[in-house]
């Protein structure tokens, strides 16, 4: 019996090359605790219920890390953002709720921070909402483009942005709370006639809008909340930073 607003996928599948190691990224850890600890946690106290993880690479050591704290969704090829979450059709087909999508490797996103976008996601009836942040410096990132009542029309990336749209600071985070009957149904269409060869969850973001469907951004003010772990360097500033807030001394990484 589903009681809960929504419910959450936890994108854990992928192997993290750029990290050069045989460790699954998520695994990385931060302060001496894996980086995939931290999302669900903050998963759990934002109230979502349930929490699948989707899993791929290595990913026994994943399972054995989280146990039974998840349920799981197997990703058997690593072929992008997109075919992970329709990976979860399947336990959350029924669910009447919304979904919200997160990446393992963003530890210090905040409950708050969830609960303020999902609050926003009802005032607005969106059919999903992303979360998106101001960069000073946004170069490399997907740009938001919204319409004149604020919606979200679309996300350019960076290499396809024209000179003008480069101008936008606000960026796509890759954080969606959606609703999954059409969800799925666009996952369903998505092609992979791309560089990677991939499936991105992006894409669902220009079907909705050709659809006519709503779909809103909540900007959160710090972008430390929506950073990710590509590199072992970028894992040490990260780490220096939470110790920042939480006032500990660093760790060996």
């Amino acid at each position: 019996m589903y009681t809960n607003y929504f419910s959450s996928i936890i994108l854990a599948a992928g192997e993290g090359k750029r990290m050069k190691s045989n460790l699954p990224k998520v695994l990385h850890k931060l302060n001496g605790r894996p980086l995939v600890e931290y999302v669900v946690e903050t998963a759990k106290e934002s109230g979502a219920d349930p929490i699948i993880a989707v899993v791929g690479y290595k990913r026994e050591l994943v399972m054995n890390c989280l146990g039974d704290s998840v349920q799981y969704a197997v990703q058997a090829e690593q072929k992008g953002t997109g075919h992970a979450a329709l990976m979860t059709e399947t336990l959350l087909k029924d669910f009447p709720g919304e979904v919200m999508i997160l990446s393992g490797d963003v530890p210090l996103l905040r409950p708050e921070t969830i609960r303020a976008m999902a609050e926003l996601h009802r005032c607005e009836g969106n059919t999903c909402t992303l979360l998106s942040c101001v960069f000073d410096d946004p170069a490399g990132y997907g740009r938001i483009i919204r319409g004149v009542s604020g919606e979200v029309l679309a996300i350019i990336e960076h290499k396809d942005a024209a000179d003008e749209q480069r101008t936008i600071k606000e960026i796509n985070s890759g954080i969606y709370l959606v609703k999954p009957a059409p969800m799925f149904q666009s996952l369903h269409t998505l092609k992979n006639d791309n560089e990677q060869g991939e499936y991105y969850l992006t894409d669902i973001i220009a079907d909705f809008v050709a659809k006519g469907m709503r779909v809103g951004g909540y900007i959160v003010e710090d972008p430390l909340e929506i950073a990710g772990v590509n590199s072992i360097q970028q894992l040490k500033e990260m780490e220096i930073e939470y110790l920042k807030r939480n006032s500990e001394a660093p760790s060996e990484i």
